[in-house]
Formats: C-alpha cells, sequence, structure tokens
C-alpha cells in the first residue's frame, strides 16, 4: 500500500520507524535484530536510509596517497526487498541524487518496480564528510526537485530513452523532507518553505521533517505549510536522545536546537543509562503531545538501535 493510502486509510496516528542499512561487512541480521522488537506495534511502512559514497584517500607503500572511493552502507534495494518479503510490511527506501547518474536513476527505479515496491522518500542528500558542498555526479541532478521530476515522469510512462518501445508506467509515491528548524544550507526559512512547495507542486505526496525536540517547531512549521497552500500530510520525524554527548553532538550534526528543559535534564545525568532514560521520556511527551494536535503518523528514527523506541511505542501506541 502506498504511504498516503496509509494514511488516508488509518483511524489514528500510525506507527512507523526508519532504520540504517547495515556497515559493509555486516550480516543482515543486524536489521532484523532492530525490526523484530517494533513488530508487536504493527508498524504501517519502515523507511530504509541511503547514503552516497565517500572519497577516502590511502597511503600507498611509496608514500603517496591514493584516493579511493567507498560505500560504506551498500544494499538499500536489497535490505528493501528483504524486509517487504521477511515481514510482509511495505517499506520505503531513500532514493538521493548524490552518486547517481540520471541513467543509473532510471535503472534502479525500474529495479524496486520489478520488486513491487512503491513508495520512496526522495532527498539530496548530505555531501560526503570529506565535502563542504554537495556536488552532483556528473550526469546526476543537483536537487531533489529534479529527481521528483524524473520519478514523477516514469510514472507517465517517460523514460530518458523517448523512441523506447512498449513502455510501462511506474507508480511511485513520493514523499520529501521538512525542516522545521531551516535546512541548514538555506540562507532564510522562507527560502526554504518555497523550494518545499516546489516539490510539492513537482508531485510529492507527503512530507517527512527532521528531527526536532520542541513541539512547537512542527506546529509553527505545518501552519507556514497550511498558510503557504502545502495542504499534503506532515509528518513528525523524533529521535530520542541517547547518551549524554548527543546534548552536544545532535545540534552540531543536525542544526537543530535542544530545548533548554531537555538540556537541563540532560545536564543531571551522570550516566548515558541515565540520558537513555531522559530521551524516552521526553519522546513519551513529544509523541503524546502530538496525537493530541492531530498528526497523521509518528516516524521515528532508530540510528541503529529500537530499545528505546520500544519503551516509547509501548507508553504511546
Amino acid at each position: 500500500m502506498k504511504v498516503i493510502d496509509w494514511i488516508k486509510n488509518s483511524k489514528k496516528p500510525l506507527f512507523t520507524f526508519e532504520i540504517l542499512p547495515p556497515q559493509k561487512g555486516m550480516n543482515i541480521e543486524t536489521i532484523y535484530n532492530t525490526v523484530d522488537p517494533l513488530i508487536e506495534f504493527s508498524p504501517a511502512y519502515i523507511n530504509i536510509t541511503y547514503h552516497q559514497q565517500e572519497e577516502v584517500y590511502k597511503k600507498r607503500p611509496d608514500g603517496l596517497l591514493e584516493r579511493k572511493t567507498v560505500w560504506k552502507r551498500p544494499g538499500t534495494v536489497a535490505i528493501s526487498a528483504a524486509i517487504k518479503y521477511k515481514y510482509g510490511l511495505d517499506v520505503v527506501p531513500h532514493f538521493i541524487c548524490g552518486g547517481f547518474t540520471k541513467e543509473e536513476t532510471e535503472n534502479a527505479l525500474i529495479d524496486l518496480h520489478f520488486l513491487g515496491i512503491n513508495n520512496l522518500l526522495v532527498i539530496r542528500g548530505d555531501p560526503p564528510k570529506n565535502q563542504r558542498y554537495f556536488i552532483p555526479e556528473e550526469g546526476g541532478y543537483s536537487h531533489s526537485i529534479d529527481l521528483i521530476k524524473q520519478i514523477i515522469n516514469l510514472n507517465l510512462g517517460k523514460y530518458l530513452d523517448e523512441f523506447l518501445k512498449n513502455k510501462a508506467a511506474t507508480d511511485f509515491c513520493l514523499g520529501v523532507a521538512g525542516y522545521p528548524e531551516k535546512h541548514v544550507e538555506a540562507p532564510n526559512i522562507n527560502s526554504d518553505m518555497m523550494y518545499l512547495k516546489m516539490k510539492i507542486d513537482a508531485g510529492a505526496e507527503y512530507i517527512v521533517t527532521q528531527m526536532f525536540f520542541d513541539n512547537q517547531k512542527y506546529f509553527r512549521f505545518v501552519e507556514m505549510c497550511r498558510n503557504l497552500g502545502i495542504t499534503v500530510p506532515v509528518i513528525p520525524g523524533l529521535k530520542p536522545v541517547i547518551t549524554m554527548k548527543d546534548l552536544y553532538l545532535l545540534p552540531r550534526t543536525f542544526y537543530i536546537d535542544i530545548p533548554e528543559a531537555l538540556s537541563k535534564e540532560l545536564l543531571k545525568c551522570k550516566t548515558d543509562k541515565e540520558a537513555w532514560q531522559v530521551g524516552v521520556d521526553w519522546t513519551i511527551m513529544q509523541s503524546k503531545e502530538l496525537i493530541k494536535f492531530g498528526v497523521p503518523s509518528l516516524h521515528y528514527f532508530t540510528i541503529g538501535r529500537s530499545d528505546n523506541i520500544k519503551a516509547i511505542a509501548r507508553a504511546v501506541y
């Protein structure tokens, strides 16, 4: 089922979550160990993130540096298929601009279509850690809206090869990311919202937000969407704090604010176990308030672990 149909047909907020593909060399059992504890809460679908390749430099025997391309978390399409057929659940693989040409993008979309996977979260993707700015692949896209347009064209049966015979249309449902606290590269919130509306106008059917810890930021974001004529569902993305270091790492990594009340509670913690509990309690509070607001779904970022998400879901669902 498509994400948008899940939302339309549900009488209560959906429970969904997002997982990271295992690092190269690890077994898919690491994914199952994350998913298994959350199955009891009947997730509507599961998101699978995608990460662009990175350029690393390795020292050669002659002392010179050699540049190599490394995929640290490959296999998103295969993992999506494995989860879909192991659990009988809908999956939403993330689809990015970085690292792909238009032709490679089309071929990957065809593979997903053959697998019966018709949900995508379309994002540009972050630049690799060793790059300050996003650099598209030669023959690829710089912005997610162009990727959205290609997918919508494929839904209309328009392939890159206009002379291709026997063209079958795909049927992808597209979601996009939204940033209640502004994307880091946007000069201001108004320009960020303008680009978001362009993506919706191009064919995206719902929005999933970046994590936030102050629900008021989400409420204001939804209001701004509605004032711009964006009427699609806006799904809040939530990530519990896990360790004491998150107080400093999360704002630096994701360019978000930690509310003063949450930071005070974390500063009281003497162990990561205490910080874990603070994160669970805070996210339960957020979740219950968001449900009262009338959100269509609650989407949790697992970041490789699910014990905290399980504790939250037990209190909320």
